[in-house]
């Protein structure tokens, strides 16, 4: 096992006290952080304005971990996926998602998901292990780049909803977020980060607890316990009235609207009683409602509901005076839409 640390699962702050116990020279820190970011070097005799004494310090106490993107596939509607090895050899892709004024990113914080969601292509993965908090940041730090060269724009909102839970990477998440927000890294606004979960008790609260400014999304899909504990298996253990206590708890300490996630499929839960039931859910606190067109996988027992059944369910949530949204999932040709990460195009380089 590696006895030396990932320099880039620091934020800039962490880097500058770690440099202080290495040399006098504070504006060092900076140095590194350039060449580690900007340049995208892969080892430390690559930086050649630090003194060759610094170098050896560095290499003896660190060392630098790095993704590569392996393979990229462009939808019609201009989405890009992109599939990211590390240093490990694990797999994990990240997406993004071109608008008319915004550029969003959709990122993983695990290879692969231990929840196994029944709609969901990635669970079927096999869980391998959670994202650093570097490997996390580098991949919203190189979607961020490639987002300026193809796109002309840097990235405008970052969705946290790719592969895997990221309230069971919370740490890992948690410290990748701050760095992202550093005036000294991206200085992204929270405002503009979005986190997804399938009803992490616990995250959800300590979310509160932590006071994080970014948006939180509930991936719901029913607000029947039997239902949801087919479609979603960790309902089994974080059921629904215990998922909306937590909620309850964390608009009470944060007073920030939620959003609820919920994937209309046929037969299953796209009827009037269960959106009847949805409406009584979500009326706890503030809330937006994003229904989701469901993207088929190949192996998949589900079936996307049908078009009356979709507009019945929408007016029924509006005549209840609730935000109610339709989301056409983007990149559903190259398996990059809403459940259908699965690094399917693995065997294939760029």
């Amino acid at each position: 096992m590696n006895s030396k640390l990932n320099i880039r699962d620091l934020d800039y702050q962490q880097l500058v006290k770690e440099l202080e116990n290495l040399t006098k020279e504070k504006f060092r820190a900076k140095q590194v952080y350039e060449w580690l970011w900007y340049k995208s070097v892969v080892d430390f005799e690559e930086m050649s304005n630090l003194p060759n004494t610094l170098r050896k310090l560095l290499d003896n106490k660190f060392y630098i971990d790095f993704l590569e993107i392996i393979f990229k596939q462009e939808s019609k509607d201009k989405t890009i996926k992109f599939l990211f090895q590390s240093i490990d050899k694990h797999k994990f892709e990240g997406v993004l998602i071109p608008s008319q004024n915004r550029i969003t990113a959709c990122i993983s914080t695990q290879v692969a998901c231990p929840l196994n969601c029944s709609f969901c292509a990635t669970g079927k993965l096999g869980f391998k292990r959670n994202l650093s908090s570097g490997e996390i940041f580098e991949q919203i730090f190189k979607l961020n780049k490639l987002s300026e060269q193809i796109f002309n724009k840097k990235l405008s909102n970052i969705v946290i909803m790719g592969m895997g839970e990221p309230l069971l990477n919370y740490e890992n998440v948690l410290k990748a977020i701050e760095h992202i927000m550093d005036k000294q890294s991206l200085f992204f606004s929270p405002q503009r980060i979005t986190l997804s979960t399938a009803g992490i008790v616990e995250g959800i609260k300590k979310m509160a607890d932590d006071n994080l400014k970014i948006h939180l999304s509930i991936s719901l899909h029913s607000a029947d316990d039997k239902k949801r504990s087919l479609i979603m298996p960790i309902n089994k253990k974080y059921n629904l009235d215990s998922l909306k206590k937590a909620i309850l708890y964390y608009y009470q300490k944060t007073k920030k609207r939620i959003t609820y996630e919920y994937l209309l499929l046929g037969g299953l839960n796209d009827s009037l009683e269960d959106a009847k039931k949805l409406t009584e859910f979500t009326k706890i606190s503030p809330c937006k409602i994003n229904l989701i067109e469901y993207n088929h996988s190949s192996d998949s027992l589900f079936k996307a509901s049908s078009k009356k059944n979709t507009e019945d369910f929408i007016n029924f949530i509006e005549n209840k005076n609730l935000i109610v949204t339709l989301r056409k999932s983007k990149g559903q040709d190259i398996n990059a839409a809403c459940g259908q990460l699965a690094n399917k195009n693995e065997n294939f380089n760029n």
